[in-house]
């Protein structure tokens, strides 16, 4: 048994470090969570969003999103057609809880880990809100189409940014590196 913990001692350190950052992000989201009524929006998705409003405003677009009372989620509106319901899901927190996990199971040096991990969350909450964006543009012009869109693509595109992300971390700037 022994042995075996010398041999596989690198992919269990992973492994324990994966899970424990998991655990530890999650239950501090969950709190989070639980501090706002089950029939309310999170601050997080009321951003998210925000943001996804001001994104369309830079284009002249015709977008708005209508909060209904006591109700946790927020009605999205692409040329005056309701398009999506916004849910606690779509704010992107739970992909990047994956992505630092992922990242400190991994790690380098502790600066370049962290400003990788800010970096890498900034930039995959923005690619969020340019993905809820693009999914409701693509409802719009593409109604028949809701499922393979928001059940494939869109998830597809934010997960495939955040496994590049991934790679580039563990091949330029992880201790695995060299």
């Amino acid at each position: 048994m022994k042995k075996y913990l010398i041999l596989y001692r690198p992919f269990l350190i992973f492994l324990a470090k994966f899970f424990l950052t998991y655990l530890v992000l999650s239950l501090i989201y969950h709190a989070y969570l639980s501090s706002f009524n089950e029939q309310a929006v999170d601050g997080i998705t009321r951003l998210v969003t925000k943001n996804t409003a001001q994104f369309f405003s830079l284009f002249n677009v015709d977008f708005y999103a209508k909060e209904i009372s006591n109700a946790s989620y927020l009605m999205l509106y692409y040329n005056q057609q309701l398009m999506a319901r916004m849910i606690e899901g779509c704010n992107a927190i739970s992909v990047i809880i994956l992505f630092v996990s992922f990242v400190v199971s991994f790690s380098g040096k502790f600066k370049t880990t962290l400003l990788f991990i800010l970096g890498g969350s900034v930039f995959v909450y923005i690619l969020n809100v340019i993905r809820i964006a693009l999914l409701c543009m693509a409802l719009y012009w593409f109604p028949e189409q809701r499922e393979l869109l928001h059940e494939i693509v869109f998830p597809l595109f934010i997960y495939g940014v955040v496994f590049i992300l991934w790679v580039i971390w563990v091949n330029k700037f992880s201790l695995y590196a060299k």
